[in-house]
């Protein structure tokens, strides 16, 4: 099928999509995909919970999170599950007070510049993750992070710069390759996006947030049979047809849009 290009001021209807398919299935941040390691919980596992699961999992560490609101490991996982359920004023409050008591802390600094971003304070967002980075000692994550704020303020020659300085650090690393790829997508070249899309999800720890973005990316070209493929691959099959019939839904309705514009100029 012909690739779907997608106009600049459009670039909502990918991010739209990137969550509906996280409704479905896992619930994520589509742009910041590193996951944050909290004390002794990887929360890149928490991407692997359905819906209710994560819903059971934020009323358990609420309860945890009221006895010991200070507490690192609690806080940041508390916070990464309130922002995969799209609660994300609530988990900036959460990380904010992680910072007032762990000011120099650099996983906390991260958690509060993707907060900031979260809630579109990007400005804000960028200074923290300039204020934790170490030029001496550059963190892989945090540049990542940078990466994805920078993309988000249509300065995406500045955010690859960003990704390949992370994946000089940490090669191959799936979540760095998968916003790379993302960004791509930002600037309508959806088969660079592919590329690194691919080879993302080919490097061992790549989750399902990097499947579905590749399933997404594959989709906005029109080829929704492998989409699907690619999505049910980790989703149940009703799932996965669930939300390429969304992605269908939302290029058509673009298509009438543009169709509408030309007939008015």
């Amino acid at each position: 099928m012909k690739s779907i290009r997608l106009p600049r001021k459009s670039i909502a209807i990918p991010l739209v999509v990137s969550a509906a398919i996280a409704v479905s299935s896992c619930a994520t941040d589509p742009r910041t995909t590193g996951s944050v390691r909290s004390g002794n919980v990887d929360t890149s596992s928490l991407a692997q919970m359905s819906v209710p699961q994560i819903n059971a999992q934020i009323r358990k560490y609420s309860e945890s999170y009221a006895k010991s609101p200070t507490d690192k490991r609690i806080g940041l996982t508390y916070a990464t599950l309130l922002r995969m359920s799209g609660k994300d004023t609530q988990a900036l409050a959460v990380v904010r007070k992680l910072v007032i008591h762990h000011p120099e802390d650099n996983q906390i600094l991260t958690a509060y510049a993707k907060a900031l971003a979260a809630t579109g304070n990007l400005k804000q967002a960028l200074g923290a993750i300039e204020k934790a980075q170490r030029p001496e000692q550059p963190d892989w994550q945090l540049l990542s992070a940078k990466g994805a704020i920078l993309d988000q303020l249509n300065r995406s020659d500045d955010a690859r710069v960003q990704y390949r300085q992370a994946l000089d650090i940490k090669p191959n690393e799936p979540t760095v390759l998968s916003n790379l790829g993302m960004s791509y997508v930002l600037s309508n070249d959806l088969p660079a996006a592919e590329t690194y899309l691919r080879k993302a999800i080919a490097q061992p720890g790549a989750d399902s947030r990097v499947r579905q973005n590749l399933a997404l990316v594959v989709g906005l070209q029109g080829r929704f049979e492998e989409a699907e493929q690619i999505a049910a691959a980790e989703l149940q099959e009703g799932e996965a047809k669930a939300n390429v019939a969304y992605l269908r839904s939302m290029l058509s309705q673009q298509n009438a849009w543009n169709a509408l514009k030309k007939e008015d100029g």
